[in-house]
């Protein structure tokens, strides 16, 4: 992964301070989410907040193999 230097808004990079704190993460971690949401939220526009959270935490859980199988019936 490449990085690339941007300038931001002084007041995001405090709120996202402030945010990546709460949730145990760095600012720059805490802005890539926001970006993460908010290009899904774009992509698929009739999709509410809460449906696009509960994909995120479910890919994450996968990728770290926390799912079990669902059996149907």
């Amino acid at each position: 992964m490449s990085t690339l230097s941007v300038r931001l808004d002084q007041e995001l990079v405090e709120k996202a301070t402030i945010m990546a704190k709460a949730f145990h993460r760095t600012p720059p971690k805490q802005i890539e989410h926001w970006a993460k949401i908010g290009e899904m939220m774009e992509d698929n526009p009739d999709l509410p907040y809460e449906f696009v959270k509960q994909a995120i935490i479910a890919k994450a859980e996968r990728d770290a193999g926390k799912l079990e199988p669902y059996e149907f019936g």
